[in-house]
């Protein structure tokens, strides 16, 4: 069975130097998956720019207008952390294209499943702007394709980002197609993500937020995917898993405070891989998000891509297990029952 990815070099020609989201990230990824083999055993998809009419599915007209505008003018900022370059809207337009044609490829049967490698990133992207680095949400566009295009009935969203994706939230919180699962540190960037936002109208109980203090790590994240997460998508059942993958909840990136080694990113990577094999015949497309340690990002990516191609073991770990003792999560885990997520079991 074909693993794919997903990349094309539109995508580092959306940069700012000085940035932490610049285009030495994808650079450094790209490099680290020729120098491992990994490229050579997947295959890789072109993407082709997002339809603009899907695309406004998602966002509001007056955002895609935002962004062209201010790329056509040469560039500018969104806010004090989002910048748009001169390529910055092409990019973008072939950065969610790129997720849908994978989630595509995945659905028709091309491929098994696969890792869109592209840029800006997109989870922090509502309906009506851009923020925190992002543009467009790619993962949110991919997800509106398979419900829209594909006659999906059921998406489960897993973010293991660092920072809450408030815009993926804000997309699906009054949808009961999408379970969006989140783990994240909190109170952090963007202040979103408490348990107690759990969707609304008929979509109530259909986002699950984790928010974590500083200092959890693999133990933690290994009690959440296997005690919370894995029951919920029993009873979903989705038939497609999108993962949103920042690389940023490592004990070494500069930008947050929780304790994830490269050994629980490929413990967690193969407990969705195992997730997607057992519910939804190991249909899953992740999507890269954040991750601003080149080195984590780079080996992250590639353990992910290990899991995806059913390699048995992860690969080196420059930087080794975290060096301070773990936060326990059982309080965490204790503010999540049946009642407040009561996901009928589906057939």
């Amino acid at each position: 069975m074909t693993t794919v990815y997903c990349f094309d070099p539109l995508f580092l020609e959306h940069n700012l130097t000085g940035h932490p989201e610049n285009r030495a990230r994808l650079e450094h990824v790209m490099a680290t998956l020729a120098a491992t083999g990994l490229l050579d055993r997947m295959a890789l998809l072109r993407p082709r720019p997002v339809d603009v009419e899907l695309l406004t599915h998602v966002h509001s007209e007056d955002h895609v207008t935002t962004v062209r505008r201010l790329a056509g003018r040469g560039g500018g900022r969104l806010d004090a952390d989002t910048y748009v370059g001169l390529a910055s809207y092409d990019a973008a337009l072939l950065a969610a294209g790129g997720a849908v044609e994978l989630v595509r490829a995945v659905l028709d049967g091309r491929a098994h499943n696969g890792f869109a490698l592209l840029r800006p990133p997109g989870h922090h992207a509502t309906r009506e702007r851009g923020m925190g680095f992002c543009l467009f949400n790619n993962v949110a566009v991919a997800a509106q394709a398979a419900l829209d295009e594909c006659g999906l009935e059921r998406v489960l969203i897993v973010d293991w980002d660092v920072h809450h994706g408030n815009g993926t939230q804000d997309i699906f919180y009054d949808s009961p197609q999408v379970l969006y699962f989140s783990t994240h540190q909190y109170p952090h960037y963007p202040g979103s993500g408490h348990w107690r936002e759990r969707g609304e109208g008929a979509g109530l109980g259909f986002t699950v937020n984790v928010p974590l203090s500083s200092g959890v790590g693999d133990g933690g994240f290994r009690r959440i995917f296997a005690e919370l997460l894995t029951p919920l998508a029993e009873r979903f059942r989705p038939e497609l898993i999108l993962v949103s993958a920042g690389y940023d909840a490592h004990w070494a990136d500069p930008l947050a405070g929780l304790f994830l080694s490269l050994a629980g990113y490929w413990q967690i990577a193969q407990t969705l891989v195992g997730l997607a094999e057992r519910l939804c015949e190991g249909r899953v497309v992740v999507v890269l998000e954040g991750g601003y340690n080149l080195t984590v990002l780079a080996h992250g990516v590639a353990d992910t891509c290990r899991a995806l191609l059913g390699d048995p073991a992860s690969g080196p770990d420059p930087l080794g297990a975290c060096p301070w003792p773990e936060r326990p999560v059982d309080d965490v885990l204790g503010n999540y029952t049946a009642a407040r997520y009561p996901l009928k079991r589906q057939p």
